[in-house]
């Protein structure tokens, strides 16, 4: 057929470079009788097919579409990118849909998968039309680059061609419209399936968790078992994040008991999933002990349990287990680091937090943006606001939580003119400004009186699409209080479009207290009473209202109610960091009563005016 023999001494006595002998491999297919599809069945390197490849061009035989197909194939599996499989599906004068769909897969899997999209459309003005396997590429590519204008398309078109119902489509349309927030159209395509496998169970658990309707992913996830199907690795990962809070906590062991009984408990991305669910939910111990039984631990691991701990308010065993980590020669991320930075502003422990921020400069991690923002809100929270100037100043990118946290470290300062003086720099570099920078500006105005700068924030929301919230609201209600009109505080109160919370009747009542209004707090205690309030510093705060008016039978009135609810005011607890020891004065909660009494053995209390809050 194509009698190509090599030289009779080119392999005689000499030893051949490695592209000579993949040269004459792919002579030797081609010379034999082996069909073409046979022959380049036995490349197994990118250079072997390189080499086949220029054989083909030299034979003139590129214009045959089976082998053009194979060389296709070869291409994207021993090839690390899609460039050079690009490049034979350029060159390839016709193309059937065997090879759309193989760069399509090619791109969809190797990426980049914003070609897949565009790909999809240059195939439909060739005037081919696309098959089962070409669709599903198409969308799981859109999930991956949020394209939902693209995904409907080819969702639509889809259901034109009758591949609608395709499960591998509906699996991955499930994944598309849950990436893309779009949960409600997930929740239709998963009803419609008329068959459901594993991965079809795990994408609608996954969407509904990736959306934060965690209710219910768990009740998905309950349907599944009920429908007898076993859940996999990936769907117990995926179900896992759905458990929050001390309630989930017999769901979280529950769940626990079931990856045993699987046999999976050995697998380490299920461990760490554990470790988190006891974490959220109030299992410290447990998350510690499967932590420490762990036979292999990775840098996700060290993480999620630091995290936890973190997250848990235990801020000092935190640090002493990223120091650990360190000394079992772990290398953190940058994730890891964040929690231990957090662990610090929580903890107050400013030290550790320059040490940490010298270990993430050494490594080059402090150019993440995640960690920049971590340490500027820990130097913020620390009161080393200069530090955190600094910080914020060599951030390579400022996002709006760069800003926010700068401007709120300003105004907790009492840096008032700083802070409005950032939000202004801020909204004139088109940073949109979120929910939380408002709350910062608000709270910057409050400290210094700055009541129609304040309401004049306030209005500038809806400039950026957002509608003030009970907090923001508390913070304007705390202004007008501070500057002594409490008659407009109250009235704005009224004004609200939606029912103002204990927040929001607090602040105002704060307020009375200062200014000494009575009768304006009596108001405002009835309409905390009517919410079911049950916050022991307001009961303080009321009790105190009426002592220091001289009323002392309503206020023993209301610490009644307090002894009656079994309220109990928590001491003041003051802790300070030496020699990376935190030492804290911690004392046992007192009573209502103790602290009356407590003051009454110190004072003639026929010239006291003033019960003070014991903190």
């Amino acid at each position: 057929m194509w009698a190509l023999r090599a030289p009779n001494g080119l392999t005689r006595g000499k030893r051949l470079k490695p592209d000579a002998r993949a040269t004459l491999k792919a002579r030797r297919m081609l010379g034999t009788s082996v069909p073409c599809r046979r022959r380049s069945d036995s490349i197994s390197s990118l250079p072997a097919l390189k080499c086949l490849h220029a054989v083909v061009l030299k034979e003139g035989l590129a214009h045959r579409l089976p082998l053009a197909t194979k060389l296709l194939s070869l291409a994207v599996s021993l090839s690390p990118a899609v460039d050079y499989a690009r490049k034979l599906f350029d060159a390839a004068p016709r193309r059937d849909s065997f090879m759309w769909n193989t760069l399509l897969r090619a791109y969809a899997d190797l990426g980049p998968c914003e070609e897949v999209p565009v790909l999809y459309r240059q195939m439909h003005r060739d005037g081919l039309s696309p098959d089962r396997f070409t669709f599903p590429f198409v969308v799981r590519s859109c999930a991956v680059v949020s394209a939902l204008r693209e995904g409907k398309q080819a969702h639509c078109n889809a259901i034109k061609h009758g591949f609608g119902s395709n499960a591998f489509l509906q699996s991955a349309l499930v994944t598309m419209y849950a990436q893309n927030g779009v949960i409600s159209d997930s929740a239709l395509v998963f009803g419609e399936m008329t068959f459901r496998n594993i991965v079809s169970w795990t994408s609608m658990i996954a969407g509904y968790v990736q959306n934060s309707v965690f209710g219910r992913a768990l009740g998905v996830f309950r349907w599944m078992l009920d429908s007898g199907t076993q859940p996999n690795e990936v769907t117990l990962v995926s179900v896992l994040p759905a458990l929050r809070g001390s309630e989930c906590l017999t769901s979280g062991m529950s769940i626990h008991g079931f990856v045993i009984k699987l046999g999976f408990d050995s697998h380490l991305s299920l461990a760490n999933a554990l470790i988190a669910v006891y974490g959220r939910c109030g299992g410290t111990s447990v998350a510690r002990y499967l932590f420490d039984g762990m036979p292999a631990r990775n840098s996700v691991s060290w993480s999620t349990m630091i995290a936890m701990y973190e997250r848990s308010s235990e801020g000092s065993n935190a640090i002493k287990l990223f120091r650990r980590m360190l000394t079992e020669k772990v290398a953190p991320s940058s994730v890891t680091l964040v929690s231990v930075i957090s662990a610090c502003a929580a903890s107050g422990d400013l030290e550790t937090g320059k040490w940490v921020h010298g270990f993430a400069r050494n490594r080059g991690l402090d150019a993440d943006v995640r960690v920049g923002n971590a340490l500027l809100d820990m130097y913020g929270k620390c009161g080393s606001v200069d530090a955190a100037r600094d910080v914020f100043e060599k951030l390579a990118w400022k996002g709006v939580v760069s800003w926010s946290a700068m401007i709120r470290a300003y105004a907790a300062h009492g840096q008032v003119e700083a802070a409005l003086q950032l939000f202004a720099r801020m909204r004139d570099e088109g940073v949109r400004p979120n929910s939380f920078t408002y709350t910062s500006v608000l709270a910057a105005c409050s400290h210094s009186g700055l009541v129609e700068e304040g309401m004049k924030h306030l209005e500038s929301m809806r400039e950026y699409g957002l509608t003030p919230t009970l907090e923001h609201c508390a913070c304007l209600v705390d202004l007008l209080g501070r500057a002594g009109r409490l008659v407009d505080a109250y009235e704005f109160v009224k004004r609200m479009p939606s029912e103002p919370d204990v927040g929001v009747w607090g602040a105002l009542l704060g307020a009375c207290r200062i200014h000494g209004d009575v009768n304006l707090a009596e108001s405002i205690w009835q309409e905390l009473f009517r919410l079911g309030c049950s916050s022991v510093t307001l009961y303080v705060l009321m009790a105190n209202i009426y002592a220091e008016a001289g009323r002392w039978e309503d206020a023993a009135r209301v610490r009644d109610m307090m002894r009656g609810m079994e309220l109990r005011k928590d001491p003041a607890c003051s802790s300070v960091n030496a020699d990376r020891r935190s030492h804290g004065d911690r004392r046992r909660p007192l009573t209502i009563d103790e602290s009356v009494t407590h003051v009454a053995d110190k004072t003639d209390m026929s010239r006291c005016t003033v019960v003070n809050d014991v903190s």
